[in-house]
């Protein structure tokens, strides 16, 4: 397979900005009962167990999902963790995010970031990065299970389109004969949204690699592309699916639970060369990510937290576009609605922070799928190479949360909502068995 220059990878959209480095102080108001609210109240750290730096720069993008970052800086846990420096700075989109994660804070860029899980692959074997050399990275958590979403243009209101495709394969089909190109926008290539969207057209027939025109949009411009008519659907995190559906611009197909339940999503993840350097700084970064994870959890938490990342230093959008959606109230805007569904986005329950191995051999494989890896690509190894689930059980257990290691790095057989199985002790049988594929 030949290689993938980095010039296909490189987002357009958009103005081409720094991202604006975002300094929000911590609190003294981030007290006791804001922090032993999540867990179990952590021991002094001692002078043997201080991080080796007390400062990080951090990246986000504007989702929800980068929620336990937000809440860790401002309720002030990782300043509870010998941390008080720690930067959490907006990225323009995952492009910009890739590349400052390249330069590292040493040159003028960040250390690690709320991320797009098969970024940090496609980073260490250096498919996306300038040259192809490989920028080794770690995934240390997930950040969130479900919470994105696949949104439609009003032109296919009334297809009752939900996570089966097929509907839309002959109107495509039609639009694509009259002259249209049809357009599926993406946030990344190669990433989560773009391996949703392409699993869910392949499974209702449509070839992504044919039938439609996967565009690269970041998150945040999602929403203003629609409105205009500059795309056919998009795949992407919240609040930008309810949002369009608010607006009225668009109608919500499905939220990608329906289509994976409790499926992995974003991760937080750093170069190895910072965490092999500062590996009691890493652990104090994921203590306080995993005790604002599970601050994030509480459903009587929901409305502080939303009040807190609609701000407009972190996403910058109404309360309403949040809420409804984190507490599992869904509106696809078609007549069609979830009200207290289990499968809303989640920060801490049903293991949603442990950064399964199985759940990362899934999405080499999907790279491997789509041509975005080589189809010689050693998957076990390379995942062994990048998941540290080590430290994150490490970091558990030194918060008091040995109850929510898994016994396996392993979540087991996954299966899809079109009754397809991934069973991560043989990735080759799920590959081979897929009709719609690029490699």
């Amino acid at each position: 397979m030949s290689k993938i220059s980095r010039r296909n990878f490189l987002v357009t959209a958009g103005a081409t900005t720094a991202a604006t480095l975002l300094m929000h102080g911590c609190s003294s108001s981030a007290s006791k009962t804001d922090t032993q609210a999540t867990t179990s109240a952590a021991a002094p750290i001692s002078a043997a167990d201080a991080p080796e730096v007390t400062s990080a720069k951090l990246g986000f993008i504007a989702l929800t999902d980068a929620a336990p970052l937000i809440i860790a800086k401002e309720k002030g846990l990782f300043a509870k963790y010998g941390m008080p420096d720690v930067e959490v700075t907006k990225q323009a989109s995952w492009a910009v995010t890739r590349d400052n994660l390249e330069l590292g804070s040493q040159g003028g860029g960040i250390d690690g970031a709320h991320i797009l899980t098969p970024m940090p692959y496609l980073m260490t074997t250096g498919r996306i990065t300038k040259g192809n050399k490989p920028v080794p990275m770690y995934i240390l958590a997930r950040l969130n299970a479900n919470g994105q979403g696949i949104t439609l243009a009003n032109d296919y209101k009334g297809l009752n389109v939900t996570a089966d495709s097929s509907p839309l394969k002959d109107a495509f089909a039609k639009a694509k004969a009259g002259g249209k190109e049809i357009k599926c926008a993406v946030t990344f290539p190669g990433g989560t949204h773009d391996l949703w969207m392409r699993y869910w057209l392949a499974a209702g027939g449509i070839d992504p690699t044919k039938d439609v025109s996967v565009i690269v949009v970041p998150p945040p411009q999602m929403v203003a592309n629609l409105k205009v008519g500059n795309m056919d659907a998009f795949c992407v995190g919240e609040p930008w699916n309810a949002q369009s559906v608010n607006q009225k611009i668009g109608v919500s197909a499905f939220t990608t639970g329906e289509m994976w339940k409790d499926h992995p999503e974003k991760a937080l993840s750093l170069r190895a060369d910072w965490v092999d350097q500062n590996p009691k700084a890493t652990k104090a970064l994921l203590m306080a990510v995993q005790e604002a994870q599970m601050w994030c959890e509480k459903a009587e938490n929901k409305a502080e937290m939303v009040d807190i990342v609609s701000g407009r230093q972190w996403l910058k959008v109404p309360k309403d576009d949040i809420l409804g959606r984190l507490q599992g109230n869904f509106d696809f805007g078609d007549g069609r609605k979830l009200e207290n569904s289990d499968l809303l986005m989640k920060f801490w329950e049903n293991g949603a922070s442990y950064p399964y191995k199985s759940h990362d051999l899934w999405f080499v494989t999907e790279d491997m799928r789509w041509g975005y890896l080589p189809g010689d690509t050693d998957a076990k190894k390379l995942v062994d190479q990048v998941n540290r689930e080590d430290l994150w059980r490490e970091a558990a257990k030194a918060i008091g949360q040995d109850a929510a290691i898994p016994k396996s790095p392993s979540r087991g057989v996954e299966t899809f909502f079109d009754g397809v199985k991934f069973d991560p002790e043989n990735p080759e049988t799920y590959l081979n068995g897929l009709a719609i594929k690029k490699a």
